[in-house]
């Protein structure tokens, strides 16, 4: 089933902030691993439910992206009845869990 990715503001501010802190802009290696991100971003209109629920309650997954040290992870829920897949939160792998409201 495909789904709508709608990215929340705070997540595109997440994205425009690691943007600037990978120095995307002028590095080539960068940029495509930025680009690979968004990709990933992006492929969870098929493939949502692939990805693990947080220990949050709720129906909140996260996608790990990279390698280390440098994995972010991609916090999302999955709308069925809406067919919407809503990405809420990126951030550093290494930092905890995310509790934020929603």
């Amino acid at each position: 089933m495909t789904y709508l990715v709608k990215i929340t503001p705070r997540a595109e501010r997440d994205l425009a902030d690691l943007f600037e802190d990978i120095n995307a802009d002028s590095a080539e290696s960068a940029f495509r691993w930025y680009t690979g991100l968004k990709k990933a971003i992006l492929n969870l209109d098929q493939h949502s439910n692939r990805c693990p629920m947080t220990r949050k309650k709720g129906e909140i997954r996260h996608l790990l992206y990279g390698r280390k040290p440098h994995v972010y992870r991609v916090i999302f829920r999955v709308l069925r009845r809406q067919k919407l897949v809503e990405v809420l939160h990126i951030r550093h792998g290494a930092r905890r869990m995310f509790f934020g409201r929603i």
